[in-house]
């Protein structure tokens, strides 16, 4: 029997049970295991642990000796992701970290390099790259069925009221969020614009605290425009000031179409018809997603099945350091383009 890959979690806030869950789905079809989960909050651990049927933990230092962990995915705060990512790798442990990889484009940079020296794979969690909607997209753009690529843009309008941020006093704070809606809520949408448009030239962009500036001391609101290298133009939008989590919005121009993505459907508009190309996640065509919020999206189970497999073949994972690295470039020219008022 192929020996089973030992997993660890650590980070049990919200976001862990949607890893924890997409673990126990995947491991019905690989041999991988949750074997522990760790959070400075050892209470919280244990809660995790009891539902999970695996070990709890308060120190993830104890696992980086361990031999039956050889994979851990991070789940804490921005700021702690580089740091504890690094450590790992230096001892030969896989990393699947959610977004953003570091909390800063020098702490990015600097966990990047780590990776590059490890004989152990470092994974981002883009998950929504693995939506049907946005495969379908991808595909459209590598075989060219459409034609050219003209433009595109995405829309984030979502909501989150001050307890969002006092709460977990982390968010909202440059040092620990290291960003707002930028870095946390509407990045996945940056990296699919950037996933579709290619390498990025230029970028004319404004972040500004438009509802929350009383609580926080970041963005709730964003915008740009996006030059890309093959001449496709981006325009981008998000804002937490909403009053309710509108699903996100994507439009592609094409030369002979235009593709639509609504309430995670993706429809195609050419010669004055619209036709449905995909259905949204509860749909009989997608799995039951993972349990969490909706917005999320429903294909952290796509995103880890394929780290493992990945893993255990010895390829590299396509959305690596470098990957989350890129996605990381963008949303700093925002933020500098934002504070000089030109184009960066």
């Amino acid at each position: 029997m192929e020996e089973h890959i030992g997993i660890a979690i650590v980070g049990c806030g919200g976001i862990a049970p949607v890893h924890a869950d997409a673990i126990q789905e995947v491991q019905k079809l690989q041999p991988i295991q949750l074997r522990a989960v760790v959070d400075s909050d050892l209470s919280k651990a244990r809660q995790m642990a009891t539902a999970y049927d695996c070990e709890a933990g308060d120190d993830y230092q104890s696992l980086l000796e361990r031999e039956d962990i050889q994979a851990v995915h991070l789940c804490t705060p921005h700021h702690l992701h580089a740091d504890i990512a690094a450590r790992f790798l230096r001892a030969g442990k896989h990393v699947l970290t959610e977004k953003p990889m570091a909390h800063s484009l020098e702490a990015a940079e600097t966990l990047l390099t780590t990776a590059q020296q490890s004989s152990a794979q470092l994974g981002v969690c883009f998950q929504n790259r693995y939506n049907l909607p946005s495969c379908q997209i991808r595909e459209i753009i590598d075989n060219g069925t459409l034609g050219r690529l003209v433009c595109l843009k995405g829309v984030v309008t979502w909501h989150r009221d001050a307890s969002y941020y006092t709460d977990s006093p982390w968010r909202g704070r440059w040092a620990t969020e290291g960003g707002g809606v930028l870095i946390n809520q509407a990045i996945h949408t940056l990296d699919l614009l950037r996933w579709f448009g290619g390498e990025v030239v230029s970028v004319r962009g404004s972040a500004t605290a438009d509802v929350l500036e009383e609580t926080i001391e970041v963005e709730d609101t964003a915008h740009a425009s996006i030059q890309f290298a093959s001449g496709v133009r981006g325009l981008f939008y998000a804002t937490n000031g909403y009053l309710t989590n509108s699903p996100v919005e994507l439009e592609l121009v094409f030369e002979n179409g235009t593709l639509y993505q609504r309430r995670d459907c993706l429809f195609l508009y050419r010669d004055g018809q619209e036709i449905q190309l995909a259905e949204p996640p509860t749909g009989p065509r997608e799995p039951t997603p993972v349990r969490g919020k909706s917005y999320w999206g429903s294909s952290h189970r796509k995103l880890i099945a394929d780290f493992y497999k990945h893993i255990r073949s010895g390829s590299p994972f396509p959305l690596d350091g470098t990957e989350g690295f890129k996605t990381m470039q963008l949303i700093e020219q925002i933020y500098r383009s934002s504070r000089t008022r030109v184009s960066r």
